[in-house]
């Protein structure tokens, strides 16, 4: 499916949709039934109401229906509420961005509009430092050049600036030229894939003679970059509204279930069970008894011909009675304590990194718990151990190494001198280094050159090589280039650009040199990719050599070669070249396929070698998560061999004789069949040794892996505690952790580029550096980080932490459930299993809002050992990962300790309170203060820190509930009128409390 885009064509401008943005979920029409629909999707809004339902009946209801309404109410109208505050602001963004005024082509005239009235085709008009208001193709810049600069951190994160460039057909067009400009734009339907746009552009006559010109994504203005450095640009707008790349981007993600959540999830359902069974059992007996003893029973009367359903209303009494035992207030309250975790990682100043000005932030919410069950942690190396702050170190050229005495090439005197004497393999060397890239030169006003690079690796290059005084002082959308060496000007011309992908792993240019004529390849990229390219004879021994030395010393190695090319052979690869950049089908595969044909017969110039320091707290970070029980698997797109000695200098894993590596290699199925089960013979033999065992396997070996054996690889996974896994593509980084997620295992992926987001989206808990890369990584984030070394406290402190407290609120929450349910229970067998409420509806519902809620959410602050202590023992984290502390075991604790305490405050109770002297509220008063001093006790005693706060929420809660029936009291029409005053002034009520709580405790 294609879309064609006819220029400052207004009789087609109606084809497609306007550039209206909505980002709303709602309308004022549609908020109450489809906010109501979306909450009652849920198992547990369902259920509540529809024991709301069936206490309208009042035949059946024991309470009133507003014990279980007014709750309910409460409950919808905040999250209502929030979802409403959420959405509006949604349309306050939506109303500023549709309403800017932009200017567009019209009749041959700029014209403001609004935004949102901007046509597919309309000819949009763009100022220095404005916003870009829907995908536009390029067709002029102020800059004769004809590029422009744009920030695009809005859209994918990266702080770097880019260059754009308009197509070869809109060259040499002035600005009248480009307010009458008429064509016509193939292009894809709408996607997301802001990386890619494969079109054409024709432009109509007088213009150009209808001559077919290809688009790339560098030929585009993507809706929210900025346009910078640049006085004006302009473009045709292709997708509007929300069919740009970012409108089809947008998207609620897939909510992350907790393990604690699916095990509160369990327990509800264990819970549920167990209620329909007392429903059945009582029920059941209640209809025996009414038909044997009630009868009998002056004081009763039934009608002898009742209604077949009257078989059923006892059974449901028990129901509404029964419903408490899954607590209202649950999902609220989690909600709540969830919110309150996640800012204080916001507000944690010890994980907020002054370098970079770089806060830690949870964009996740309701995971926070889920940080203290880790058990596998997937990173990145490159600027997520690394600093990505690259230094050229070392090299060799033509079999010379440099830099090795030193440590830096730059310093060299023997490489010095080679670049003062001219030495023709140097000066191609360096110059492959200066041109073979997508740096942009910026000269400042003063005439000093800086570079902006999309790449730390090409900008370390590029500066390497100015250093060495071959420096690159300009490239222009010309496609001319411009060299400085040894007081020499040396132009040339760009003929092509083959662009490095994650396939290919390498990049090449052809280029024209001005004063010759003669055209050469240039390429660099990883040395499997570049090596095999030598030209037939080649000595390459000394360079593979080079690579592995270099690699032992942790350094990035680059390999760079060129070749020169005839005339005939150019002009033939050209018009093959140009037939695939016009492809709208396919054109990445038929890209890459016509550029094999021209990289071949390489010379191999030489290797370069940048260092990539760890951060700091790296090694240490590492050592202690790996004492607390985490796993980790290192995912890097570098070489083996490098990849290797940055584990070792990490502490990822351990050299011999404390460890052992073993190696998963084979370019064949039969050889990584062979290297794998030898691996995993020897993971079985060692696995109860105390040796540490690891293995490494590299992308090509990882897809046979991943294709045919990933069963026996699913082993090995559960096998081993570390992983190297090399030359790995963005893609095989997700699979690996879907690979754990199938295990079982509760996984973390941290990252800090674009080719780490999908392996954090895939995992469990995902985690962004704010790196050099950036943000593109933090974005898509559960959590954000400034630093590698901030993952420790996250998940020692913060994680831990959050399981504690999560924890004890989810029992707790059924614990006081359960005990008023068990105290309604025991009261039926001393009224006829009838179904009764023993307390009335006001009691009901403030005992679940308000009298047991609030002391619980002060669990938040509780902490039951010091930070230090558990950043000095992170073996203490072994029994979150192992769920000890929510389980069914402790879960059936809590359920006996509910059932316990309900038999203790009821016997006594009724011992001291049934007499024909007591009245029905009396009673109930008195088990109601005996539930709520127990709940006090209970969160008092099983809290293990207290701050002012806590107190404040536990003790003056409980006075609270004394304050508020004494005033319930004085209402005559209440039915407590008095009753508080009178049990207040007796010292029986007070000794049946303190028996209670002795008995209960002691």
């Amino acid at each position: 499916m294609k879309r064609f885009v006819y220029i400052n064509d207004e009789s087609y401008q109606n084809d497609y949709c306007d550039n209206q943005i909505s980002n709303t979920k709602y309308t004022l029409w549609n908020f109450l039934p489809k906010n109501l629909w979306e909450q009652f999707r849920r198992f547990m809004n369902q259920y509540f109401l529809l024991i709301a339902c069936l206490q309208l009946w009042s035949l059946i209801t024991p309470v009133n229906p507003a014990s279980t309404w007014g709750p309910l109410i409460v409950i919808f109208a905040v999250s209502a509420t929030k979802e409403a505050w959420d959405d509006y602001n949604r349309y306050i963004s939506d109303k500023q961005a549709n309403e800017k005024k932009v200017w567009i082509v019209k009749n041959g005239a700029r014209k403001h509009i609004q935004a949102q009235d901007i046509r597919v085709g309309n000819i949009v008009w763009i100022r220095e430092n404005e916003e870009v208001p829907c995908d536009l193709v390029l067709t002029g810049t102020s800059e004769p050049q004809g590029i422009c600069h744009v920030e695009t951190a809005a859209l994918d994160g990266e702080i770097d600036l880019k260059t754009r460039v308009i197509p070869t057909t809109c060259i040499g067009l002035d600005s009248e030229q480009l307010h009458k400009i008429k064509g016509v734009i193939e292009c894809p339907i709408p996607d997301k894939d802001i990386r890619r746009f494969d079109a054409n552009i024709r432009l109509f006559p007088p213009f150009i003679d209808n001559d077919i010109c290809p688009l790339t994504i560098n030929n585009t203005l993507l809706q929210s970059c900025y346009l910078r450095n640049t006085e004006w640009a302009c473009g045709v707008a292709v997708y509007t509204g929300n069919e740009t790349k970012l409108g089809m981007s947008r998207g609620v993600p897939e909510p992350k279930l907790t393990a604690m959540d699916a095990m509160i999830d369990k327990l509800t359902g264990a819970i549920f069970l167990f209620q329909l069974a007392v429903v059945v059992v009582l029920g059941s007996a209640g209809n025996v008894w009414k038909d044997t003893e009630a009868r009998k029973q002056w004081y009763v009367k039934y009608d002898d011909d009742e209604p077949w359903y009257q078989i059923l209303v006892i059974p449901l009494r028990f129901e509404l009675l029964c419903s408490i035992m899954i607590p209202i207030s649950i999902k609220v309250s989690l909600d709540f304590v969830k919110s309150m975790y996640a800012k204080f990682i916001d507000w944690d100043e010890e994980i907020y990194d002054q370098e970079t000005d770089t806060p830690a932030h949870a964009a996740n919410t309701a995971i926070s718990e889920d940080l203290g069950q880790v058990e596998y942690i997937l990173t990145d190396k490159t600027g997520t151990l690394t600093e990505n702050k690259m230094i050229f170190r070392r090299c060799c050229i033509a079999g010379t190494l440099y830099g090795n005495e030193s440590g830096d090439a730059l310093k060299d005197i023997e490489l010095l001198n080679a670049v003062a004497d001219n030495s023709p393999h140097v000066i191609k060397f360096l110059t492959v280094m200066a041109l073979c890239n997508t740096v942009i030169p910026i000269k400042s006003p003063s005439g000093t050159i800086s570079y902006k690079a999309q790449s730390q690796d090409e900008d370390a290059l590029v500066n390497a090589a100015s250093n060495l005084h071959v420096v690159l002082v300009s490239k222009n959308g010309n496609n001319a280039a411009e060299i400085h060496f040894n007081r020499r000007v040396i132009q040339y011309e760009i003929l092509d650009i083959l662009e490095f992908t994650s396939d290919r792993k390498r990049m090449s240019i052809v280029i024209s040199d001005s004063q010759s004529g003669k055209i050469f390849l240039l390429s660099k990229g990883a040395d499997e990719a570049i090596l095999p390219l030598a030209y037939c004879g080649q000595q390459i021994k000394t360079f593979v050599d080079a690579v592995d030395k270099y690699a032992q010393l942790g350094l990035r190695t680059l390999c760079l070669g060129w070749r020169e090319l005839s005339l005939e052979e150019y002009l033939e690869w050209s018009r093959l070249f140009k037939e695939a950049n016009s492809a709208l089908v396919d054109r990445e595969w038929k890209v890459a396929e016509v550029c094999q044909k021209l990289e071949h017969t390489l010379d191999i110039l030489g290797i370069s070698a940048i260092e990539d320091r760890l951060q700091d707290g790296v090694p240490e970070t590492i050592e202690i998560l790996r004492q607390s029980g985490i796993n980790f698997w290192m995912l890097t797109g570098d070489k083996q061999s490098t990849a290797i000695q940055i584990a070792l200098l990490c502490n990822l894993i351990s050299s011999e004789p404390k460890g052992q590596l073993l190696y998963i290699n084979g370019k064949t199925e039969d050889e990584v069949a062979r290297s794998l089960e030898r691996v995993l013979l020897t993971m079985r033999i060692t696995s109860s040794e105390p040796k540490e065992l690891a293995f490494v396997v590299d992308g090509w070996a990882l897809e046979i892996i991943l294709t045919r054996y990933k069963e026996a690889f699913t082993e090995l996974a559960v096998l081993s505690k570390t992983a190297i896994c090399c030359r790995v593509t963005p893609s095989q980084k997700a699979q690996l952790v879907k690979l754990l997620k199938s295990c079982d295992y509760r996984t973390l992926a941290i990252g800090d580029g674009g080719n780490d987001v999908r392996m954090i989206q895939q995992a469990h808990i995902g985690v962004g550096i704010s790196g050099r890369e950036g943000l593109q990584a933090a974005r898509a984030a559960d959590y954000s980080i400034g630093k590698f070394r901030f993952l420790k406290r996250l998940i020692l402190v913060h994680g831990r932490y959050s399981y504690n407290r999560t924890a004890f609120l989810s029992q707790y929450s059924f614990y006081k459930s359960l005990l008023i349910c068990f105290i309604q229970i025991l009261f039926s067998f001393v009224s006829g299993i009838a179904g009764t409420s023993l307390f009335n509806s006001v009691s009901l519902m403030a005992y679940n809002v308000f009298y047991t809620s609030i002391p619980v959410l002060t669990t938040v602050l509780d902490k039951d050992l010091s930070e230090k202590t558990v950043t000095q023992n992170p073996e203490i984290l072994l029994y979150c990962q192992a769920g000890r502390l929510l389980n069914p075991s402790t879960f059936a604790g809590w359920f006996g300790r509910s059932l316990y305490h309900a038999i203790v405050v009821f016997l006594i109770t009724i011992h001291a309170y049934a007499n024909e002297k007591s009245e029905m509220e009396e009673l109930s008063m008195v088990a109601l203060s005996g539930s709520i001093w127990l709940q006090a006790f209970v969160v008092t005693l099983e809290m293990s820190s207290f701050t002012f706060l806590q107190f404040l929420a536990i003790w003056g809660n409980f006075a609270a509930f004394y304050v508020i029936n004494l005033c319930i009291s004085t209402i005559p029409t209440a039915g407590m009128y008095t009753i508080m005053f009178r049990l207040c002034r007796q010292p029986s009520y007070w000794i049946t409390m303190l028996v209670s709580i002795t008995i209960m405790f002691f």
